[in-house]
């Protein structure tokens, strides 16, 4: 696949990217950069009713279509798919585990296409960890009835640059929830989108991102009612602490004229730590019906609330503590969605760890 005659890459004032540093996205949207074709995910073991297969790119194209100049260089760069498919009617238990190894710093492109058939139901973990410049264009397809549980982790080292899709489309009377964690990596910009292919149809994103000293994570979601009778909730939360820590979310829904019957609503919450953190919350929405169910939205940014500390404080926890269990409160309605007390836990103890090193 050959990129758009007419590309060019951003200049930062194009509303997609003014948000973003394109000066340390270490070429993954140069033309002159060579992105190294990468399979970089993968399983150590599958569940029964699981299967991965690497397909030629030129046999098995993208679901869906973008603007997203990041991923229409993956579909440029990246030779071959990562196929994995969830067997019709299967009832997987068990969590299929995807890991990355990492290119050592190569700019990389990855494509992976996961295919959920017909009344299947299943868990997908997604863990990125070390460091990586990376581009990657995730995307789920699910079929009547089934079910997608993902759960995916940027645990990234400091120097990680990653640009990434996760588009799903979701058929008729299915559902797909989607957790997004993101505590590491120099830049991270990801796009969780959701399109719906069959009425009956719900999506549920929600996400966690927590950035330090000099740190961008941005996230846009966009969720387009393409179709009658379907549903979307959204709710991102994210904390801040030390000089120059930047987050970005922007959260989009489109309810077209035809999509009578949509139920939405989303919400993202930002907690500032420290001065010198500046966190932006775009939330959007754009209606063409008014035969809905309900739509809204919600987006609240503030300081640390000086009052919890206090209160903990009174009753003898140490500062240090006092603050650790604030957000941990504070993020423990995402992380519980994980449902993986190892997981949880190992999150919550980076967390820990980083504010351990901007907050005294």
């Amino acid at each position: 696949m050959s990129l758009p005659t007419n590309y060019l890459a951003p200049s930062g004032r194009e509303e997609p990217w003014r948000f973003t540093p394109l000066n340390r996205l270490a070429g993954l949207l140069d033309t002159s950069v060579e992105l190294a074709s990468t399979n970089s995910l993968y399983a150590s073991a599958l569940p029964a009713g699981v299967s991965i297969e690497i397909k030629k790119s030129s046999d098995l194209g993208p679901i869906s279509s973008t603007t997203d100049e990041a991923t229409l260089r993956v579909r440029q760069a990246a030779q071959e798919v990562t196929h994995v498919v969830i067997a019709e009617n299967a009832e997987v238990s068990e969590r299929i585990v995807l890991k990355r190894n990492t290119a050592d710093g190569q700019p990389e492109a990855t494509r992976v296409l996961e295919t959920a058939e017909a009344n299947s139901h299943s868990t997908l973990i997604i863990e990125n960890a070390g460091n990586a410049i990376l581009a990657e264009d995730i995307e789920f397809s699910l079929a009547t009835g089934s079910t997608l549980n993902l759960i995916c982790l940027q645990e990234w080292g400091p120097k990680t640059v990653h640009l990434g899709r996760q588009h799903a489309v979701i058929g008729k009377d299915a559902t797909f929830n989607s957790t997004v964690v993101t505590i590491g990596g120099s830049v991270v910009r990801l796009l969780p989108t959701v399109e719906y292919s069959g009425p009956g149809s719900s999506a549920e994103l929600s996400g966690l991102y927590f950035a330090t000293d000099g740190q961008h994570l941005e996230h846009r979601m966009h969720v387009d009612h393409n179709v009658p009778n379907a549903k979307s909730r959204v709710n991102y939360k994210g904390a801040l602490a030390g000089d120059k820590a930047r987050t970005v979310w922007i959260g989009d829904v489109y309810i077209r004229a035809a999509a009578e019957g949509t139920d939405t609503y989303e919400l993202n919450r930002n907690l500032l730590l420290t001065d010198g953190a500046r966190a932006d919350s775009v939330p959007n929405l754009e209606i063409e019906t008014g035969e809905i169910v309900g739509a809204g939205h919600a987006s609240t940014t503030g300081r640390f609330d000086d009052e919890q500390l206090f209160y903990l404080e009174s009753r003898g926890i140490p500062a240090d503590v006092a603050r650790r269990l604030v957000i941990r409160g504070f993020f423990q309605e995402i992380v519980s969605k994980i449902k993986d007390e190892v997981i949880e836990e190992r999150l919550m103890v980076q967390i820990d760890g980083e504010l351990e090193k901007v907050v005294s």
